[in-house]
């Protein structure tokens, strides 16, 4: 295990791959932590340096008190690649991850050179969808959320299967600050602006069965952002780096090596 100090705050990372490999950061969804990728990770090419870690609230990092804003979890994130003296990287992001992902690309363009938005959006939800969410959480804990978000995130043969208990596990153990302070983040965060003025190689990544970013949500994203390509991954939910991992490696690097980065 990693530990960053990084101002107030601890950020949990791990770092795999090739020291000295092309760097690829990845971002994980609400309510997960870096295991997210641990599927996925098998299945890329060697030659990279991939760098994972918790944002505040989740995982092994800390937790300050919610609310958090979207422009703290950027900073946590410009300050980690700041640590691990990072530039021009790949940045994959799911969910809240490719909100940060956005954010941090607008504003380090020496750190980012191409973006990987996987089941995210501009703009995820509305306010008073994720105050109710954040109400609930206040009267029952995450508990209270998890039967309906694994139907947002896994494709029903999923849901069938244990394996998805493992992930309602983890999202109920996270901090329920930090749960509390990245539903606060996302609810406030609008990137329609600041996106449609990305200029830099961008892969769209959505779930055929994405019960919470859906594919149309995730493309219109894509398209605001000249030159980008959207993939559709069938058979998985909000997930894919779960549900479908060798096909998400695939499109990652494929991606990759069509912008010579590998």
């Amino acid at each position: 295990m990693q530990f960053a100090e990084i101002g107030d705050i601890g950020i949990h990372y791990r770092v795999d791959g090739d020291p000295n490999g092309a760097p690829v950061v990845f971002a994980n969804s609400l309510g997960t932590d870096l295991r997210l990728w641990d599927a996925t990770l098998p299945h890329l090419p060697p030659g990279l340096r991939i760098i994972r870690y918790d944002k505040r609230g989740h995982g092994l990092s800390s937790c300050p008190s919610a609310p958090y804003s979207m422009g703290s979890l950027i900073r946590d994130a410009e300050a980690l690649l700041d640590f691990l003296e990072i530039r021009d990287c790949v940045f994959v992001g799911l969910s809240i991850g490719g909100l940060i992902a956005q954010g941090l690309a607008v504003k380090r363009m020496d750190q980012v050179r191409a973006l990987v938005l996987s089941n995210t959006a501009a703009k995820i939800g509305t306010p008073s969808i994720w105050q109710d969410r954040m109400n609930a959480v206040r009267q029952g804990g995450i508990e209270a959320l998890a039967d309906a978000t694994m139907e947002r995130w896994f494709s029903k043969p999923f849901r069938a299967s244990p394996d998805h208990l493992l992930w309602r596990n983890m999202m109920v153990r996270q901090p329920v600050d930090g749960y509390l302070g990245c539903c606060a983040a996302i609810s406030g965060t609008d990137f329609y602006t600041p996106t449609s003025g990305l200029r830099l190689p961008t892969l769209g990544i959505a779930g055929s069965e994405d019960g919470s970013t859906p594919p149309d949500l995730v493309r219109e994203t894509i398209d605001l952002i000249p030159g980008s390509r959207f993939e559709l991954v069938r058979r998985a939910g909000h997930l894919p780096c779960v549900e479908q991992p060798v096909e998400y490696a695939a499109l990652l690097q494929q991606f990759m090596a069509d912008i010579g980065h590998i």
